[in-house]
């Protein structure tokens, strides 16, 4: 299909997709989970970067985003250049050998945390038990080490 990077509804998905991951992302492996005010605040305040960026009406509750990801989801659907790129980041990122295995944990965090809708048109394993266990547990690790690193370096 045609895409032109300053079409509202495109805008719109990319704004809402970041804002959900970033949100969902932030309740495991930020340094303390947000309780809804703090939710419904992010949401809001990305709002405000959305519609300097062209989105006209975005959502400024966390009720709001889900809303508008589900009236999303029956227009997205998987391609073969979706699966390569998905492939291409999570098995061969260029990366030297030696940040090849944190990234395999971020990475495998990352796919984690996808819902089961967005995961299985790319074709992307799931095993809920190690997720649950080992990836959430090695992630938590990764993360708190690299937030230590930037607290450190200040």
């Amino acid at each position: 299909r045609p895409y032109h990077a300053v079409d509202p509804h495109l805008l719109e998905w990319v704004h809402i997709a970041e804002t959900d991951s970033f949100l969902l992302a932030h309740q495991p492996y930020g340094a303390a989970p947000l309780d809804q005010r703090g939710r419904d605040a992010y949401v809001a305040d990305t709002a405000r970067v959305a519609v300097a960026l062209g989105v006209p009406d975005p959502p400024r509750t966390e009720g709001e985003l889900a809303q508008r990801i589900e009236q999303y989801r029956p227009e997205l659907s998987s391609t073969a250049a979706a699966r390569d790129a998905a492939r291409f980041l999570l098995l061969t990122p260029p990366l030297p050998l030696v940040a090849r295995a944190p990234y395999g944990v971020l990475a495998a965090t990352s796919v984690a945390m996808l819902p089961g809708w967005a995961r299985k048109p790319l074709l992307l394993p799931y095993f809920p038990p190690i997720e649950s266990t080992v990836i959430r547990a090695s992630g938590r690790v990764l993360v708190g080490g690299i937030r230590w690193a930037l607290t450190a370096a200040r």
